[in-house]
């Protein structure tokens, strides 16, 4: 039996035409963005975009151990392009990935729930599995809880979300950043603080620091042009700014020891 098809119903796609503005050194190396799923991958991908030329950004799709086979061509070294995916942990996914650049994305386990609850419930995710539970069928506490500890069949577990899409890969050469981290120097770009991190996540991709980074990381980080962001997520029930304490407890429950080992706490 077939399974149950998600839809992301979202803007089409406006930054190509402003990375053409900016001079680009083309890629030397495979570079990979893999991330757990809602922790800023379009906020982060976009921003790499606008250091790599338009030719060389694979963005068919999101790149996914089940459709891996079909988009084995964006990881190919021979050919390097810059792709974003959700790749689990696995063999066939180290074997791909074995000539990249890869960056795992994560960001706190207590704010993964709220935005994965948020993106959840709202007009933009169409999964046959999930869309009964919008409009009020469950409490916004209860939506929470099912991001914590999973829908059978239907959803996984935060626990096993961060375990097999960032934990699993720590210590075999991929590079960890962390969403906040982004968030934090995007709000003083002017620091010298922002160019020394900006300079070193990207050399994690494989890129050089141009003198106009500046500009470049002002337009990629535009929430304009990114297609889930929260302002454009129509969602029919009000979330908490943050996690209330039964959640986090829950949180520190199911995956006791995560947020310190990827840096929170």
């Amino acid at each position: 039996m077939a399974q149950p098809v998600a839809v992301i119903r979202s803007k089409p796609d406006t930054l190509g035409p402003e990375v053409r503005k900016f001079a680009q050194a083309p890629l030397r190396q495979t570079a990979f963005l893999n991330s757990v799923p809602k922790c800023g991958t379009h906020l982060l991908r976009n921003i790499v975009r606008m250091f790599v030329p338009t030719e060389q950004h694979y963005d068919r799709e999101f790149i996914q151990v089940q459709n891996l086979q079909q988009h084995i061509g964006a990881l190919n070294p021979a050919r390097p392009q810059f792709s974003v995916g959700h790749l689990l942990f696995a063999d066939i996914s180290l074997m791909a990935l074995k000539h990249a650049n890869q960056v795992i994305l994560v960001r706190d386990p207590y704010d993964y729930v709220l935005a994965r609850a948020r993106f959840s419930l709202s007009d933009q995710l169409d999964h046959p599995e999930l869309n009964p539970l919008k409009n009020g069928a469950v409490s916004v506490e209860q939506m929470m809880n099912l991001m914590i500890f999973g829908i059978p069949g239907k959803g996984p577990a935060l626990r096993e979300a961060f375990t097999f899409h960032a934990v699993g890969w720590l210590g075999t050469g991929a590079h960890l950043v962390r969403y906040e981290d982004i968030v934090a120097h995007l709000k003083d770009l002017e620091a010298a603080a922002a160019e020394t991190y900006f300079r070193d996540l990207l050399a994690k991709f494989g890129i050089a620091l141009p003198d106009d980074w500046r500009d470049r990381v002002r337009v990629g980080s535009a929430r304009e042009h990114s297609a889930t962001s929260r302002e454009k997520l129509s969602v029919g029930m009000t979330l908490p700014e943050v996690l209330p304490d039964d959640q986090k407890r829950a949180v520190d429950f199911m995956a006791p020891g995560l947020r310190e080992l990827l840096g929170y706490g």
